[in-house]
């Protein structure tokens, strides 16, 4: 089960940080990922990071902002999310997979003056 948090309105330039809590499963061994949803449009890969914390990787539209991370003794995956845009408004969820098809309960970002 994952369940992301930590979402809500902030302005252009602001910051937020996720978090996403996962259960039933062996969190640590696991490579995640974070994708996004904006209003009618399809999912978007944003993030990833292996297992053991090896590698992260970045969508091109929000690498050098967003840092993705994980707490493995408490069972959770992070996203923190500085220089927010309008454009990073969307659904955020965690998933197993790149492309959502395991994702989670997500949170709502919204970036707007």
């Amino acid at each position: 089960q994952l369940q992301a948090s930590g979402g809500g309105w902030v302005q252009p330039g602001g910051s937020l940080r996720l978090s996403c809590a996962a259960s039933g499963f062996t969190f640590s061994i696991r490579t995640m990922y974070w994708v996004r949803q904006a209003p009618g449009k399809a999912i978007e890969w944003v993030s990833t990071i292996t297992t053991g914390d090896r590698d992260t990787y970045y969508a091109s539209s929000v690498k050098g902002r967003f840092t993705i991370s994980r707490d493995t003794a408490k069972n959770t995956l992070y996203l923190q999310m500085n220089s927010l845009k309008p454009e990073d408004t969307a659904v955020y969820y965690c998933a197993l997979d790149s492309i959502g098809r395991s994702r989670g309960q997500g949170t709502q970002v919204t970036v707007s003056s």
